[in-house]
C-alpha cells in the first residue's frame, strides 16, 4: 500500500480544492510515493500523536488540523509545530490533513454533527456558488453514447442525488478539412456536413482536468471543439454548516441536554432560553460565527458551533438559541469520519484512531 493510495482515497470524499483561501490542507511532510506501513487518524498532530504513530509502527497520520498552518521561518525545536516536524521527518511520518476541504462537503465535519443528533433533511447551509462549470460539446451521432459515457465516468453530470444528467440537441455540424489533417470523416479540401449532437452537461471545477482529458481522448475527432463556462447556480451539496430537522420537536432544555450527553461536554454556552420548541437546527464544527445570520435566515431554532466571541452572542437577538459546544467538541467525532472512510475502502489494513486526547482547553470543576 503507498501514501497514494490513502490520500487519493481522502481527497475523492473532500477534494483539496475545496478548502478556503487561508488554509493549508494537504500533504505536509513526506512523500506519497513511499510505502504506508499504518494510518493514524486524529484531530490534531501533537507530538503525542507522533509517539502514538510510531509505537503502533503507522508511518501515516490523517488530520483534521494542519499542523503548518502559518509559514515556518525555521526549525529549531522553540515551539510545539516545529518540535513535531521535526519528529516527523527523523521517523519518516507523512502528515496530511484534511480541513476546510473536509468541512466543505455535505457528508463531512458538520453533517456528522447532525447525524450524531439524529437529524434528518439535512442540506448544506450555506452553499458555495461558482462551483459548478458547464461543458458544451459536440459529437456524431453514432459516438455521442459513447463521449457521454466517458464524461459520466470522469465524474461530470452529477446533480444533487441525480447521476449521469445532459442535455442534448441534434444539429449539423460542418468543417472543411485542410491540408495536413486527419479528419475521422470528410475529405481533404472539401466541406463535410456531419449530423452531431450537442451535449452540455455539468461538473465541479476541482475535475476539469479529467474531464476534459476524458473527452479527448474518447471523442472520435482530430480535434474537438468544447466550451466550459462557470456557472452562478449553488452547488447543494458543498458550503459551509448543515442544516436540519429533528424527529419530533423538543423544548429547549430537553435539546441542550441531548446536546451535553451526545458531544459528552460538561458545560455548554448558550444563549437565554426562548422558551420555544425546537425542531430546525443549524450547527458547524469548530468556529463558526460567521453562519449565524445564515442560520438565522434559514429559519433556525437554535445554532450549535464553538468559538463564539462575548459580542457575537448578541447577534442571535432573541431569534435562536446559540450554543457553543467548544472546538475541540464540536469536531472530535471528525476522527471516526476519517477513520471509517478509509476502512471502508482499505478494510484489511491498518487504520487506527488515536487515543491521545489533543484538546488544549480544560475545565476547573473545583
Amino acid at each position: 500500500m503507498k501514501m497514494i493510495d490513502l490520500i487519493e482515497a481522502i481527497e475523492y470524499f473532500a477534494a483539496p480544492e475545496l478548502q478556503e483561501d487561508y488554509d493549508n490542507a494537504g500533504l505536509l511532510t513526506g512523500n506519497k510515493q513511499w510505502e504506508c506501513t499504518g494510518v493514524l487518524c486524529a484531530l490534531d498532530v501533537t507530538e503525542a500523536v507522533l509517539d502514538e504513530a510510531i509505537q503502533k509502527k503507522a508511518n501515516l497520520v490523517v488530520a483534521h488540523h494542519p499542523v503548518i498552518f502559518k509559514g515556518l521561518k525555521r526549525l529549531s525545536g522553540s515551539s510545539m509545530v516545529e518540535r513535531v516536524i521535526i519528529k516527523a521527518i527523523k521517523h519518516d511520518i507523512v502528515i496530511y490533513a484534511a480541513h476546510t476541504n473536509l468541512d466543505n462537503v455535505l457528508l463531512g465535519v458538520s453533517g456528522l454533527m447532525a447525524k450524531q443528533l439524529g437529524l434528518e433533511n439535512i442540506k448544506i447551509l450555506q452553499p458555495k456558488r461558482q462551483v459548478l462549470r458547464r461543458l458544451v460539446t459536440f459529437a456524431p451521432e453514432e459516438q455521442a453514447d459513447a463521449v457521454r459515457k466517458a464524461l459520466f465516468d470522469a465524474g461530470a453530470g452529477k446533480i444533487g442525488r441525480y447521476a449521469e444528467c445532459s442535455f442534448n440537441t441534434e444539429g449539423m455540424g460542418t468543417f472543411k478539412a485542410e491540408e495536413g489533417a486527419n479528419p475521422y470523416v470528410g475529405e481533404i479540401g472539401k466541406q463535410h456536413q456531419e449530423k452531431e449532437l450537442k451535449i452540455e452537461i455539468v461538473f465541479p471545477f476541482y475535475l476539469e482536468d479529467q474531464i476534459v482529458k476524458a473527452l479527448v481522448k474518447n471523442h472520435p475527432y482530430e480535434v474537438v471543439a468544447y466550451d466550459i463556462i462557470t456557472m452562478e447556480n449553488i452547488h447543494l451539496g458543498i458550503g459551509a454548516g448543515v442544516i436540519g430537522d429533528l424527529q419530533e420537536a423538543v423544548d429547549e432544555k430537553e435539546f441542550l441536554s441531548r446536546v451535553r450527553d451526545v458531544f459528552q461536554v460538561s458545560s455548554l454556552k448558550h444563549t437565554a432560553l426562548r422558551n420555544r420548541e425546537v425542531k430546525k437546527v443549524a450547527l458547524c464544527g469548530g468556529a463558526g460565527s460567521f453562519l449565524l445570520k445564515p442560520a438565522i435566515n434559514a429559519g433556525a431554532d437554535v445554532y450549535l458551533t464553538a468559538d463564539m466571541k462575548y459580542h457575537e452572542f448578541f447577534e442571535a437577538d432573541g431569534k435562536i438559541l446559540v450554543g457553543d459546544l467548544g472546538h475541540y467538541e464540536s469536531e472530535q467525532f471528525t476522527i471516526d469520519l476519517l477513520h471509517d472512510l478509509l476502512l471502508e475502502k482499505f478494510p484489511t489494513f491498518a487504520v487506527l484512531k488515536t487515543s491521545v486526547n489533543t484538546n488544549p482547553v480544560r475545565y476547573f470543576a473545583g
